[in-house]
C-alpha cells in the first residue's frame, strides 16, 4: 500500500490518459497524450518510445492499462537481488549528496541482520561533517559493527581496514559508505574509483556489489548519475530512495531500459524497515494500476 501511495500522482495522471473514453488506437493524438503522460512520469523519451511501440504492436488497446503494466514490468526485468554469497561480501555504496545513502545503509544493515547475516559498516565518508557520527548511530540501531577513522582520513584506507576487521571478526557482510559527490566532478569520481581498486586488491572478487543510491525525486538527472557512476565504479544495481515523497517513479524504467541496470532496493519511508527488495510487477502495478 505504501508504494501505491508514493506513486499515486503518476498513477492518477497515467490513468486519466488510459481511461479516456475517447482513446482511439487509430488516432495519433491518443498515443501522443499517452507519450506525454509517460514522459511526465519520468519514464524518459527512449523508454516511452519503446513502450508505445510495444503497445501498438500488441493491438489490445481495449485493455491498455493492463497492457502498459505488463510491458513496464517486462522492461524493468527480473527482480534484482543483492549477490552477497562470499564471506565476507563487500558492498560499496555510492551516490551524490542528499540521496539518502546513510539511511539506506542503516536500513540495509538492519535487514541483513534480521536475516541472520552479521554486518560491519565502514564510514569511508571522511569529509562531510557528522557523516561518521550519523552512520555510527544507524549501525547501532541495526545491531551492526562499525569502523570509522579520523576526519579527513583516506577513504580507501577505511575500506581496507574494514575488510580486515570483518575477516578477523568473522562477519558476513561489509557495507562501505562513501562521500557524496557530484557525478560531474572528475577528481572526486577518480577518488571513488581508487576506493574500489583498493577494495579489489584487498579481497579477491570484491566489491561483490556496488550500489548506486538515487533520489527518485531528481527525475531524469538520476539517469545521468547512473551513467557516470557506472563508468567510474562499475555499478551493479540501484537503490531508489524517497519514493515516499513527491517521486514520480518512472526513472526506474528509464534506468532499466537505457542502461540495463537493475533496481535492487527501494526506500519508501524513514523507518528502519522502510527499505525493501524491488519487484517489477508490484512497481508497475503501483505506477499504472487504478486506485
Amino acid at each position: 500500500m505504501r508504494l501505491r501511495e508514493s506513486l499515486g500522482k503518476s498513477r492518477r495522471a497515467l490513468t486519466e490518459e488510459l481511461a479516456l473514453a475517447s482513446f482511439d488506437p487509430a488516432e495519433e493524438a491518443s498515443w501522443e497524450r499517452l507519450e506525454e503522460a509517460l514522459i511526465a512520469a519520468d519514464v524518459g523519451v527512449p523508454a516511452t518510445a519503446e513502450l508505445v511501440q510495444r503497445l501498438e504492436a500488441r493491438g489490445d488497446a481495449a485493455d491498455l492499462g493492463a497492457a502498459l503494466q505488463q510491458e513496464i514490468a517486462r522492461m524493468l526485468g527480473e527482480p534484482g537481488r543483492l549477490e552477497l554469497r562470499a564471506r565476507p561480501s563487500v558492498l560499496l555504496v555510492v551516490g551524490v549528496n542528499g540521496t539518502g545513502k546513510t539511511t539506506t545503509i542503516g536500513k540495509l544493515a538492519a535487514r541483513l541482520q534480521e536475516h541472520g547475516r552479521s554486518v560491519l559498516v565502514a564510514a569511508a565518508d571522511t569529509f562531510r561533517a557528522a557523516a561518521e557520527e550519523q552512520l555510527e548511530i544507524w549501525a547501532k540501531r541495526a545491531g551492526a559493527d562499525f569502523v570509522g577513522s579520523e576526519r579527513g582520513g583516506d577513504p580507501a584506507a577505511v575500506a581496507y581496514d574494514a575488510i580486515g576487521a570483518a575477516q578477523s571478526r568473522g562477519r558476513d557482510v561489509v557495507v562501505v559508505d562513501t562521500a557524496g559527490r557530484l557525478h560531474t566532478q572528475a577528481n572526486l569520481m577518480e577518488e571513488l574509483a581508487k576506493v574500489r581498486r583498493v577494495i579489489a586488491g584487498r579481497l579477491e572478487g570484491a566489491p561483490h556489489e556496488t550500489l548506486l543510491v538515487i533520489d527518485a525525486t531528481t527525475g531524469q538527472n538520476g539517469l545521468q548519475q547512473a551513467r557516470l557512476f557506472g563508468q567510474a565504479v562499475d555499478v551493479t544495481g540501484v537503490a531508489l530512495t524517497k519514493l515516499d515523497g513527491s517521486a514520480k517513479g518512472g526513472i526506474a524504467v528509464a534506468i532499466a531500459h537505457e542502461l540495463s541496470l537493475p533496481v535492487k532496493l527501494i526506500g519508501i519511508g524513514e523507518g528502519l524497515d522502510d527499505l525493501r527488495p524491488f519487484d517489477a510487477s508490484d512497481f508497475a502495478s503501483a505506477l499504472v494500476g487504478g486506485d
